[in-house]
């Protein structure tokens, strides 16, 4: 597996041909953003004489050859475009070299420096999980087609052909943490990309390299957000990635409950065989993914009160925009089951999920702080957990 994240900040840039994605990328670089072009580097990685462009030879014939040796990718398209196991076999090819290059220019990139990997095809082979975070320009099919009439020459039909055979906006949609809508002008679309550069990517790249999480103060509960399990999924998967295995990681707390106002930040718990191994390499390769752990200890309280707290980890997210808490526990212990427990009751109950909603706002007007917000909830939870353990007895519950 290669990694793309790491301690420098990784931003996957895409979008469907004719949306202006080079645009962006053109204005990163004027801001000092150090850009990674993958279809340069995909020419790079079968330029004649290399160990790609033979390997596609071996696999194609020199049917896919021009007649001064290099590729000649309209013939080569001929051959994939319409054949799928064709078209995976030159992915096996060209691929992995393009993500081995991508990574040895990070590699060499200043440590202070956001590296922006434009990828037209980054959500079709599924690399948005490696990255620290995804920027989708988007623009009007109209728009695209009359843009790709204009500067490469290209009739309706055909543009709309290269414009299906691409992923569709709603995948490039789940795909994207930063969406920009390129319908206006070109200073409109200047404006959005500096706005990003210094609201967002600036501060993450400095919270990534110093290991900080960004961490609200305020108690400032958000109308239901139809569009938060889609933004843990994403994190999810970059946990996921950033873990290297398939642990298991579950969206919990009140963003994880359908029509529940909350706090707008995502809690999630990973699940690992112990702490010991939360404390090893694990925080690590967490924080250099944007999950930085927070300092000193952390525990849940017990349920009922009175027992040993509820050792676990926390991390936090190093993203200025999307703040978020990763809870570290151990699988089978009480504070992690628990915390699904409680989750899956609130889901099935509407009537305590009302009732605990008018607490947080009673909580959430009166104590507007986080940690006094928090403490005001603990009664409400230690008589929440025996209705949720009967409920869990009544219906077969399991985690």
């Amino acid at each position: 597996m290669i990694l793309l994240t790491g301690p420098v900040l990784m931003v996957g840039l895409t979008g469907g041909i004719g949306s202006g994605k080079s645009a962006v990328a053109s204005r990163l670089a004027a801001l000092g953003a150090v850009v990674i072009d993958a279809d340069r580097i995909a020419r790079e990685v079968v330029a004649p004489g290399s160990e790609g462009l033979a390997e596609i030879v071996a696999a194609f014939s020199e049917r896919v050859l021009d007649p001064h040796g290099a590729l000649d990718r309209a013939a080569l398209g001929s051959v994939v475009f319409a054949d799928e196991a064709a078209r995976r076999r030159l992915e096996a090819i060209t691929h992995p070299r393009v993500r081995a290059r991508t990574v040895e220019l990070a590699a060499a990139a200043p440590a202070d420096a956001i590296v922006v990997n434009d990828v037209p095809l980054l959500v079709e082979v599924g690399l948005a999980p490696t990255y620290h975070l995804v920027v989708v320009v988007r623009t009007a099919m109209r728009t695209r087609v009359e843009r790709l009439a204009r500067d490469r020459g290209m009739d309706r039909a055909e543009a709309e052909r290269r414009i299906a055979a691409q992923a569709d906006d709603a995948r490039r949609d789940a795909a994207a943490d930063v969406l920009l809508t390129n319908d206006g002008t070109r200073d409109e679309l200047h404006a959005a990309v500096d706005a990003l550069w210094r609201d967002r990517l600036l501060p993450y790249e400095r919270n990534v390299r110093e290991h900080r999480a960004v961490r609200p103060e305020r108690a400032v509960l958000t109308e239901p957000d139809p569009t938060w399990p889609r933004q843990y999924a994403r994190l999810a998967a970059r946990i996921r990635h950033a873990v290297g295995s398939d642990p298991r990681v579950d969206h919990i707390g009140s963003t994880a409950v359908p029509g529940l106002a909350a706090k707008d930040v995502i809690d999630i718990q990973l699940t690992v065989p112990s702490l010991a191994e939360a404390d090893g390499p694990l925080a690590e390769r967490l924080a250099d993914a944007g999950f930085p752990r927070l300092s000193g200890d952390w525990w849940d309280n017990p349920r009922p009160p009175g027992g040993a707290r509820w050792e676990k980890r926390l991390h936090g997210s190093a993203d200025p925009a999307r703040p978020a808490y990763l809870h570290l526990r151990e699988a089978g212990s009480p504070g992690w089951r628990y915390a699904l427990l409680t989750r899956d009751h609130l889901r099935a109950d509407p009537g305590q999920r009302d009732a605990y909603l008018r607490l947080k706002r009673e909580l959430a007007a009166s104590a507007p702080d986080c940690d006094t917000y928090g403490a005001g909830k603990e009664p409400w939870f230690d008589e929440e957990h025996l209705r949720a353990e009967e409920w869990a007895a009544r219906t077969g519950w399991r985690p």
